[in-house]
């Protein structure tokens, strides 16, 4: 006789499924249960037997040749529906089974007694189960050990899910940490980076002189810091605008930026204004380099893309820590004050503190 499905079929299979053990590898540790059930009850085959939608399948099993059956001949089908330990001496007796194929044949089934698997939101996925070709009795003893180890079975699916789950939850840890870390690397990109130009800002400016200008010592490193501002962009920004300017501003940035080696920075000061750190080049080092960036500024033809082919000019003032300065305030002031000077020199020049 078949079964008939539990009243929370749906739910059942549903939880089943979450426990993703179907059509699993061997385990050891419920090899072991099963075997201690075929001890302890006498018989010469057991299995944990989980039900699935159309079949019966063994998760471990003692004495069985086939790892499932069909669903529609599988004694454990019946179990499901009961709240305890099913026991059968004599299936022969039983009209549930009597004319059940594995009864009437091949394993010549005589002897069943199964204990649901039931989770702890009371859904059974199947039982483990003991089986003999011979009909018997089993004691109170034997009864209450297979319900004990019916409750190990169970214990070793949820400690199965749960190392299932913790290990999801670590990879979805993992993930989020990984990008969380990524969202800080940008927020601290972008945190000292430029709107305008896209280079560094006057966040990236005192970080880096703050780490770079240590006490004054004899084999301290020399930094040569340059000031510079556009001449005249007033004018630039009157006649072409805020936007047309910014971009302006930024093309002067990229100009700059191709003179420089690694290592060098480029900084938005504010404005119109800029600063390029020059780390390890002392003034007589330093000095070509900036020439050449004022010369490739003048010489750069700016809004090429909107057909404007504007002219700029810039002019420079130049410190270098130690020799000019202590410190990073008076570095910025020594090169603030030479810009102040090429400004009112005549513009597009360059003055150094010396």
């Amino acid at each position: 006789m078949q079964a008939e499905l539990p009243s929370n079929e749906a739910a059942r299979l549903d939880a089943l499924r979450d426990y993703r053990i179907l059509d699993t590898l061997p385990e050891d540790c419920y090899d072991d249960i099963t075997l201690l059930a075929s001890e302890i009850c006498g018989t010469p085959m057991a299995a944990v037997s989980l039900i699935d939608s159309t079949r019966q399948w063994f998760k471990s099993r003692v004495g069985l040749t086939v790892p499932e059956t069909a669903r529609e001949n599988a004694f454990c089908a019946h179990t499901i529906l009961q709240a305890d330990i099913n026991v059968v001496n004599n299936v022969l007796e039983d009209e549930r089974f009597a004319d059940n194929p594995l009864v009437t044949g091949d394993p010549w089934i005589r002897f069943y007694a199964g204990a649901p698997l039931v989770t702890p939101e009371g859904k059974a996925l199947g039982t483990l189960c003991v089986i003999d070709q011979i009909q018997r009795t089993l004691t109170d003893m034997q009864i209450n050990a297979l319900r004990a180890l019916s409750r190990q079975v169970m214990a070793q699916l949820e400690l199965r899910r749960y190392i299932k789950l913790q290990a999801k939850n670590q990879r979805t840890l993992n993930d989020y940490q990984k990008k969380l870390e990524q969202m800080n690397a940008l927020f601290q990109k972008q945190s000292v980076t430029d709107d305008v130009t896209g280079f560094h800002n006057t966040r990236f400016l005192h970080q880096y002189l703050n780490q770079c200008l240590g006490p004054v010592s004899a084999e301290l490193e020399k930094l040569t810091l340059v000031f510079f501002d556009m001449d005249n962009f007033k004018q630039v920004v009157d006649r072409h605008g805020h936007l047309l300017g910014a971009k302006v501003l930024k093309e002067v940035a990229e100009v700059v930026h191709s003179y420089l080696d690694t290592g060098d920075q480029i900084v938005r000061y504010g404005g119109d204004e800029y600063i390029v750190i020059l780390p390890g080049q002392g003034a007589e080092k330093a000095l070509p380099k900036v020439e050449a960036i004022r010369k490739g500024i003048s010489s750069n033809s700016y809004l090429q893309h909107e057909e404007i082919h504007l002219r700029v000019s810039a002019s420079f003032g130049m410190a270098t820590f130690p020799d000019d300065a202590r410190d990073k305030k008076q570095l910025l002031m020594a090169a603030d004050q030479c810009l102040f000077y090429s400004k009112k020199g005549g513009k597009n020049r360059i003055t150094t503190w010396r």
